[in-house]
């Protein structure tokens, strides 16, 4: 009987702990979660600040070119920089790791990121017919790559802004990754 008394508390203090280490692992994988989800969004959010930024000054000047307020040289730099500085985003997007869910959107984003640097391929394959062609129908060409690639760009742009909405919205569920995993 005194055997008993001593055990029973014992007992019970040994499965008050084991309840607390299994509460507290699950709390901290929830944690781990959750922050892996935050430095996903962070990442979208400061790369499509970046991407908007560059897209916006390079959609101004392709605009120009368009409108022949500039002359097809004028974007030629521009052209090249954007296409360098969007690849280097596309591999930067690339190397992000995330929640699952979280990685159909990188995956979104990277495309259009793609899809701005064919879009801008296209800009400059214009630009330069436009800069060595005569008055005719190459020049007719010239326009409409030029503004089909400024078309793409603006889409590519609205499209990345959508994908940055998207992460936005990822909400990192608190149940075990066995049963339900992430709600994203």
């Amino acid at each position: 009987m005194e055997l008993l008394v001593i055990l029973l508390p014992v007992m019970a203090f040994i499965a008050l702990a084991a309840g607390l280490v299994v509460v507290f692992r699950g709390s901290g994988r929830i944690a781990a979660r959750t922050r892996e989800l935050q430095q996903f969004k962070a990442a979208i959010r400061d790369l499509t600040f970046r991407a908007d930024t560059l897209l916006a000054a390079a959609a101004g000047q392709i605009d120009a070119v368009r409108h022949q307020q500039a002359g097809p040289e004028a974007i030629s730099q521009t052209v090249t920089d954007a296409t360098e500085t969007l690849e280097r985003y596309g591999e930067e997007a690339r190397s992000w790791s995330g929640p699952r869910r979280a990685q159909a959107i990188r995956d979104d984003l990277v495309g259009e990121l793609e899809r701005a640097v064919r879009a801008l391929g296209m800009v400059e394959h214009g630009a330069n017919m436009l800069a060595s062609a005569h008055r005719g129908a190459r020049d007719l060409e010239a326009q409409t790559s030029i503004k089909r690639g400024y078309l793409n760009l603006i889409h590519a742009r609205e499209a990345i802004a959508r994908h940055a909405v998207r992460a936005e919205d990822l909400v990192a569920d608190e149940t075990r990754p066995g049963r339900q995993g992430f709600t994203l």
